[in-house]
């Protein structure tokens, strides 16, 4: 995975650009060591905060057992009225590790950076997409088609 995070790193830099030390050049060093990432919509008996640097390590190094990530897409970058603040929209893609089914989520994540640290990362994404490659589409396929029915 240390080569896919390389991916990743680089392509949080361009998208964070002067918001980041200039000596922070993997994802971990970017961030703050009382960083926060949040996953808003992330299922049932997954992480949807993590509290400091050490957790978001351990965080990173589980998703390695359960994803198989082979790159990440080209960052958009939205502007806000707050310069602390960075939207960055982009796709990774992969494979769940127990289920090879394929990994194509596309992200929305909410930056804040303070002091050339990040200090706030709230990621949006499909738990749909999540689910699938951990678990398999059948499984996925039930739960909608359940869901279905009620509607």
């Amino acid at each position: 995975m240390t080569d896919n995070m390389d991916s990743f790193s680089t392509m949080l830099r361009k998208a964070l650009g002067d918001r980041i030390a200039p000596d922070a050049a993997t994802f971990l060093d970017m961030v703050a060591n009382d960083g926060v990432m949040e996953f808003p919509y992330a299922p049932t008996g997954l992480a949807t905060r993590l509290d400091g640097k050490a957790a978001i390590a351990h965080h990173l190094e589980s998703l390695g057992g359960m994803i198989a990530f082979d790159g990440i897409g080209e960052p958009t970058i939205y502007a806000t009225t707050d310069p602390d603040v960075t939207i960055v929209e982009f796709e990774g893609f992969g494979r769940g590790v127990s289920t090879g089914e394929s990994y194509d989520q596309r992200y929305i994540s909410v930056i804040r950076t303070n002091a050339g640290r990040i200090v706030h990362y709230r990621d949006y994404w499909n738990p749909l997409v999540l689910l699938r490659a951990l678990r398999g589409s059948a499984v996925v396929d039930a739960l909608a088609s359940g869901a279905s029915d009620h509607g």
